[in-house]
Order: C-alpha cells, then structure tokens, then sequence
C-alpha cells in the first residue's frame, strides 16, 4: 500500500496533507474521519507514515465474483478488520472490540463516525458507540481529521476516478478524553465525546454540519429522488396525452377539411 499505491497516488493526484505532525510518531491512537468517498480508504492510509487499520463492513470480504474477490484481497492486504452488520448491536460491539484490541497493540485505529458515506458533501452527526466508547475504554487520543474533495475524485456510484482533481488531508490536534476514562458506559457522555469530535472535523474540513445521521439524510434522498422520478414520469405521461390530443384533433380538423372539400367537389 505505502509502496506501490501512495507513490501513484501523489503522481496522479498530487494530494496535500497538513497536520501530519500531529500524530504521534509510536504509541496507540484514534484517527476520527469525515467520510466522503470510497478513495479515503485509500488516500488516508496510503499516505500517512504510520498504519492505519480501520474496521470495513464484511460485504468487501465475501462479495463474489472478480471484482470481489479483487476488493477482499485490497482490505485483507492492508489489514481492514470485517465486521458483520447483518445485525446492528451486534456489529457494533464487534466494531468496539476489534478498535479496543489495535489500541492495546499500541497502533492506530481509524474510524469514521458519521458510519457511512455523505450522500452530498455535507458533515453529518456522528453515531455515538464505536468512536467514543474505544476511546474512554482505553485512554487513547483522538486525532480529527479533514478530507478535503476527495468525493470530487471518485463520487459516490463512480468506479474510474477524476484525474484532474487534488485532494487534501488536513489533520488537527489530539483531542484528549482521558478525564472520561471509565464512563463508556454513560451516553450523555458518549455523546459529548462524539460531538466535539464532530465539530473538530468540522472546523478543519469547512464542511457544513447537519445535525441528523447519514443514513436518515440518505433516505430522505432516495424518497426525494422516488418522489421526483414519479413526477417525471406522470409529467411525461401528461405531456404524451396532450400530444396524442393536439394529433388527435389535427386529424379531426383534416378530416372534416377534407370531406368539406369533397362536398364542394360533389356541388
């Protein structure tokens, strides 16, 4: 990954970062994420000195076919950790011990709070479980960080990305919780923890905040974009009865024009 894919990343997109000295050079630490777009998973890790292991949604291990077992091999490689979601607290207590044990390897978890992608480039409220309860679970510092237009290289649904777009990871200052130690278990504080991460996130990315979850806003905008196509549709089936009317009546008018001419004829 650092190898082969970061140098071709920085001849193809000559991507920026800003920060990097805010990571701690050995030691365990928390890197929290906005999430724009599939490529993260790729810039973020490639180009940081230190590995990066985040917890992947167990569909890019099992999914068949080439193009699977393609992407198993890519996240088993850079030592992506599966966790099922097939059941929602389920998954997310394998998320938080998956995030425990790097930690207590004294490496570096990455995770990303929001829990999905941005369905539109907007920073949206942070799931409280995996981020917070690792971090009050072990003491480790929390490292904000900035994606910047990396859904401009590769957005959502696109599998070739935009070349000619430059990307940014912009990194801010550990975020020290250790005075919540042992309370993982209180939401309220959960909760505090999982908002000031989120508007770190905020501050460095610029991004505008919405205070629901992506996963709500990306339903919302697949009921919006049902609504729409129905009305597309139903315009369109209007618009062909108007026109099949407008023929209609031409036909109508030819018709009675040409049985006034026969009459005349017939006269």
């Amino acid at each position: 990954m650092k190898m082969i894919v970061a140098p071709l990343l920085r001849i193809f997109f000559r991507p920026w970062m800003e920060g990097e000295e805010n990571i701690p050079d050995e030691g365990p630490a928390i890197l929290a994420s906005n999430h724009l777009s599939f490529s993260d998973s790729f810039f973020l890790p490639a180009l940081l000195k230190r590995r990066v292991t985040f917890i992947a949604k167990a569909e890019y291990f099992t999914t068949p076919g080439i193009k699977g077992r393609l992407t198993a091999a890519f996240f088993k490689g850079v030592g992506q950790l599966p966790v099922d979601r097939s059941g929602a607290r389920g998954a997310g207590e394998a998320a938080i011990r998956s995030g425990i044990a790097v930690i207590e390897r004294g490496e570096v978890f990455g995770v990303y709070p929001e829990g999905t992608r941005s369905p539109d480039g907007k920073l949206y409220r942070g799931k409280v479980g995996g981020l917070a309860r690792v971090a009050l679970a072990t003491g480790a510092p929390v490292i904000p960080v900035a994606m910047i237009d990396t859904e401009k290289v590769q957005p959502p649904g696109q599998v070739i990305p935009n070349f000619g777009v430059r990307p940014g990871i912009r990194i801010g200052r550990p975020l020290d919780f250790s005075r919540y130690q042992g309370m993982e278990n209180d939401r309220f504080i959960l909760r505090s923890v999982t908002d000031e991460v989120m508007y770190e996130i905020m501050r460095l990315s610029g991004q505008e905040y919405v205070d629901i979850y992506a996963t709500a806003a990306k339903r919302q905008l697949a009921e919006e974009k049902k609504a729409a196509e129905a009305d597309r549709k139903a315009q369109q089936k209007a618009d062909k009865a108007a026109e099949e009317a407008e023929k209609a009546a031409e036909q109508a008018a030819e018709q009675e024009k040409a049985a006034g001419q026969e009459k005349d004829a017939g006269a």
